[in-house]
C-alpha cells in the first residue's frame, strides 16, 4: 500500500469515526501525521470519486460525510418540464439511482404513488399541477410523507421558499442551480451513514461554532462577531404551534445557507439553539449579508403573516390585525470582541484545560454572546427538532 493509500484508508477511518468532519479538522489531522494540504485534498478528492465521503458547506463551513452503499437502489423522481434542464438535473444527480424523469405536474400527480420514490427534485412551475400541490400531497400522504424533496425553481424565492417549506418541502435551490451542490445534497440525503441529514440540524454545531468563535476571535481588526436574533419568535411560536415556529427556523436556516455561499466568503453562521443564530467573519462580508437577509426576511414576513389566516391589507389603510399580531423580524448586533473575551475568560476558570480548551456548550456560548432568552428551549439531535416555547417574549 503507497503513502496516498494509507492516508486515504486513515482519512476514511477518522470521517467514519465521527460520520461528519469540516475541512479545518481534517487539515489538523493531516499535520499531526505530517501530511501536507496537496496529499490531503488528493485524498479526499479520490474518496469522493468513489462515493466513499461526500461534501458541502455548512453554514460557510466545509464538512465531509461519511456515506454508505444501500442494498436496493434508491429511487428518484425528477418532475421538470423543460427537457433540457430535466436532463441537466438528471445528470447532475449522477448514477448509483433510478431514476424517473417526468415533465408534467398531472402525470407527476397521478405517478408518485406509484413510483413510491425515496427523493423528487420538483420545479414548481408545471403544467397539469403545480409543484407546491405535488409537494404538499406528497407530505400529506402517509405512503410517502418520509420522501424528501428538493424545490428547483426560477421563481422568486421570497414566497415560494416559504410556502415550500410550509408544504414540507426538506430544501430549496434557486436557478440557475449549482450541479455540484444539487449532487452533494442528493448524496447526503440519500446515502449519509446514521440518522436521516437534516438541513437545519446541519448548521454548525457547538463544536463548529467554537471553533469559529476562538478563529474570529483573534488579534484581526477585520474579524467580526455578531448575534442574529428572530425577535417576536416566543410570542410567533405561542400563538401558532410549534410546528409553525420551526418552520421560521428552516426559512431563516435555508436563507442563511444561501446568503453564506453568494456573499458571505470568510463567514460563518451558527444556530444557537434559541431564537438566535451567531454569524462571525469578515466585517464587509458580515454587513453585507445581514442586510440581504434582513431584507429578504422583511419582504416574506408578509405571506407569512397571510399563511396563519391574517389577511393582506391594501397599502395605506389601517391594520386591524396590528395589535394582536405576534411581531416577527430579525435583528442584528455587533458584539464588541472584548465583550466575548472577558466572558470568555469567565467561562475558562471553570474549564479543565488539560487537554486544551476543547468545544464551548451551547449555554456558554449563548453567555459569551449575550444571548439570554430562556423562553424558547430547542433541543435538536439525529432524531430531528423538538421546540417549546414558555410565556412569550413580550416583545
Amino acid at each position: 500500500m503507497d503513502e496516498v493509500e494509507g492516508f486515504k484508508s486513515e482519512l476514511l477511518s477518522v470521517i467514519n469515526e465521527r460520520q461528519q468532519v469540516t475541512y479545518n479538522d481534517l487539515s489538523e489531522y493531516a499535520s499531526s501525521k505530517g501530511i501536507d494540504e496537496a496529499m490531503l485534498k488528493r485524498g479526499l478528492a479520490e474518496l469522493q470519486a468513489i462515493s466513499a465521503i461526500a461534501s458541502r458547506s455548512s453554514g460557510g463551513i466545509p464538512t465531509y460525510y461519511i456515506l454508505q452503499e444501500k442494498n436496493e437502489l434508491r429511487r428518484i423522481l425528477i418532475v421538470e418540464d423543460d427537457r433540457n434542464i430535466n436532463k441537466l438535473v438528471s445528470l447532475s444527480v449522477g448514477k448509483g439511482f433510478d431514476i424517473t424523469q417526468i415533465y408534467d405536474g398531472g402525470e407527476a400527480m397521478r405517478r408518485v404513488k406509484q413510483i413510491k420514490p425515496d427523493l423528487v427534485v420538483l420545479d414548481l412551475m408545471l403544467p397539469g399541477a403545480d409543484g407546491l400541490e405535488i409537494c404538499q400531497k406528497i407530505k400529506t400522504d402517509p405512503d410517502l410523507k418520509n420522501a424528501i424533496v428538493i424545490i428547483i425553481s426560477a421563481m422568486e424565492a421570497t414566497s415560494n421558499r416559504f410556502k415550500g417549506i410550509k408544504y414540507g418541502a426538506d430544501y430549496y435551490i434557486k436557478k440557475p442551480f449549482d450541479p455540484d451542490e444539487l449532487r452533494s445534497l442528493v448524496t447526503i440525503f440519500l446515502k449519509k451513514k446514521g440518522k436521516r441529514f437534516d438541513p437545519l440540524i446541519d448548521l454548525p454545531n457547538e463544536a463548529k461554532i467554537s471553533g469559529g468563535l476562538e478563529k474570529a476571535l483573534q488579534d484581526d481588526e477585520e474579524q467580526e462577531i455578531g448575534r442574529l436574533r428572530v425577535e417576536g419568535f416566543a410570542d410567533f411560536a405561542k400563538s401558532f404551534g410549534v410546528k409553525s415556529g420551526i418552520t421560521i427556523l428552516r426559512l431563516i436556516s435555508q436563507i442563511l445557507q444561501d446568503k453564506v455561499r453568494d456573499n458571505g466568503k470568510n463567514v460563518f453562521v451558527g444556530f444557537l439553539n434559541s431564537d438566535d443564530f451567531v454569524i462571525a467573519g469578515n466585517r464587509d462580508h458580515v454587513g453585507k449579508m445581514v442586510s440581504n437577509l434582513k431584507e429578504e426576511f422583511a419582504a416574506v414576513v408578509p405571506f407569512i403573516y397571510q399563511s396563519e389566516g391574517y389577511k393582506p391589507i391594501e397599502k395605506g389603510l389601517e391594520d386591524p390585525y396590528e395589535a394582536d399580531r405576534p411581531r416577527l423580524s430579525l435583528s442584528y448586533v455587533a458584539i464588541p470582541k472584548g465583550t466575548v473575551k472577558a466572558k470568555r475568560a469567565e467561562i475558562l476558570k471553570g474549564k479543565n484545560q488539560s487537554k486544551g480548551i476543547g468545544s464551548y456548550t451551547y449555554d456558554e456560548l449563548r453567555r459569551m454572546l449575550g444571548s439570554d432568552n430562556l423562553d424558547i428551549i430547542i433541543t435538536r439531535d439525529d432524531n430531528g427538532v423538538k421546540l417549546s416555547v414558555g410565556k412569550g417574549s413580550g416583545k
